[in-house]
């Protein structure tokens, strides 16, 4: 595929004739130019005489399809994709559509065909991802949080009849346009569809020139899309989101740690973590209120109480990813499991990267699996930003910690990789406590002296690889999450 629906941020309605301008012929729309090369990145520039359209690449490779989880991390911004088709349009410098009919933002029309009066007249409603006649407006509004791939159906408005694809992509929404022709439904007059679920089905295996593949769907609104947007309606910018203590019921304990016990709560009839902290410090909530990530826990809100402070996170139903691989084991933990959860926890630091922010205490215990099995970084306790790793006071886990930070309190990025290293082993032994035949007290000796633990039993070499790679005692030597979440991405595509 190498078309795309691209919208406009100055129209919102279709004008009675939106291809006249300084430069465009009257009442003829742009032509798809035929197969081309993709870019490799979707903020790559248009030259002034090129006649072919943008083209994206396949960003996400994930095989496998889950559904979406209804308290994801939330990131807003607002997006504009462009195209330069043959002169038809003029580009500002800023690549936004420049068009001199208005000031209205409508989805842009490619290679306009009528649609045939006799449809076939098929009831999308009950699908989860086809939220009806909602507007451009709306549909971005609801696209939260902005995970790459995280999708939605509407009606268009533009050009009744049709419909519109609503994709998230780098922090942002991109439009594409569904149009009918000879009975079937396309976005690029190359792939034809007989249906909107076969073309949802065909673009969730394969980007084929979307901005992304397509992941997960948005549901329509719900208790649980409800909860999430009034919180962000309430958060600022420069404060945290107060939960009122009378709004929480608290339940049983699900879980106990070094900073706090994690409490079962119920939130407007939601099910959430509530974790309770050992002292009053907000450090931990405010860092998570700056992370919005679909690999991290969400952070929906905090409790303060006269001498604590209450952390209230979404639910994670399947608990630790080590209690999920020793209480389930070989007989019911496959190798895609296996795959997608090192995947998962390497795309959530792989942002922490990105954002410069040091876990400094990522294990398999802190990495939580929800309900549709998707695994999620969490307890940032002892997380920093890169300007502030000094460690004032804590326990390390010596067995997970790099040897740089547990002899010279030297934390970065690299030293989460070593991190990393063990829980791909602690995966890959279905939970086992690392060094499992030196005495805690001999660990860092022996690791010092460049001992590397052996591949567990059926674990891939190239997972192997990187696991000594991320074991290397120089942390320069040490690969970025940025590199391993590349190599874990295509091992995903062979792991049966």
């Amino acid at each position: 595929m190498t078309s795309q629906n691209l919208h406009n941020p100055s129209l919102s309605q279709e004008p009675p004739n939106q291809w006249s301008g300084a430069t465009s012929l009257p009442g003829v729309p742009p032509t798809v130019p035929a197969r081309g090369i993709k870019r490799n990145n979707p903020s790559d520039s248009i030259g002034t005489n090129e006649s072919s359209t943008r083209i994206l690449p396949d960003y996400w490779a994930n095989p496998t399809q889950k559904t979406l989880s209804p308290q994801d991390n939330l990131l807003m911004n607002e997006c504009n994709l462009v195209m330069k088709s043959q002169n038809i349009m003029n580009l500002n410098t800023d690549c936004s559509i420049k068009n001199h009919m208005g000031n209205n933002t409508h989805d842009v029309n490619i290679n306009r065909v009528h649609s045939p009066t006799s449809r076939l007249e098929i009831k999308w409603n009950s699908m989860p991802w086809f939220h009806g006649k909602i507007s451009r407006e709306q549909a971005e509004q609801l696209l939260q949080p902005r995970i790459d791939g995280l999708f939605l159906v509407r009606e268009s408005t533009n050009f009744p009849g049709d419909y519109t694809l609503c994709v998230c992509y780098q922090s942002k929404v991109e439009h594409y346009r569904i149009k009918y022709h000879d009975r079937n439904l396309t976005i690029d007059d190359e792939e034809f569809f007989e249906n909107l679920e076969k073309l949802i089905e065909h673009y969730q295996l394969d980007a084929d020139g979307l901005c992304t593949k397509l992941v997960k769907c948005l549901p329509k609104e719900s208790g649980s899309k409800l909860l999430l947007k009034e919180t962000v309606q309430n958060c600022h910018d420069n404060d945290l989101f107060v939960i009122q203590e009378n709004e929480l019921e608290i339940c049983e304990p699900i879980g106990k740690g070094e900073f706090g016990e994690v409490m079962l709560g119920k939130w407007k009839k939601q099910k959430v973590a509530v974790k309770v902290l050992k002292d009053s410090s907000e450090a931990e909530a405010i860092l998570m209120k700056s992370l919005h990530h679909e690999n991290l826990v969400n952070l929906l809100g905090v409790v303060r109480r006269v001498d604590q402070v209450l952390l209230v996170t979404e639910y994670m139903s399947k608990g630790s990813l080590v209690d999920y691989l020793r209480s389930r084991g070989r007989q019911h933990v496959t190798k895609r499991d296996q795959i997608n959860f090192a995947f998962d926890t390497s795309a959530g630091m792989e942002y922490l990267e990105r954002m410069h922010v040091v876990h400094r205490d990522l294990a398999a215990r802190n990495v939580l699996i929800a309900e549709n099995g998707v695994a999620k970084v969490s307890d940032f306790g002892l997380a920093r930003t890169e300007k502030n790793t000094c460690l004032e006071s804590a326990k390390l886990p010596i067995k997970w910690t790099a040897p740089e930070a547990l002899k010279q309190n030297k934390f970065s990025n690299k030293s989460d990789m070593w991190s990393f290293g063990i829980l791909l082993w602690e995966i890959y032994s279905f939970g086992r406590v690392p060094y499992p035949r030196i005495p805690l007290v001999d660990v860092v000796k022996h690791v010092e002296k460049g001992y590397k633990m052996e591949a567990p039993e059926g674990c891939p070499p190239e997972v192997y690889e990187i696991m000594r790679q991320a074991w290397d005692l120089n942390p320069d030597n040490r690969p970025t999450f940025k590199e391993v979440k590349s190599k874990l991405q295509q091992l995903k595509l062979t792991t049966v």
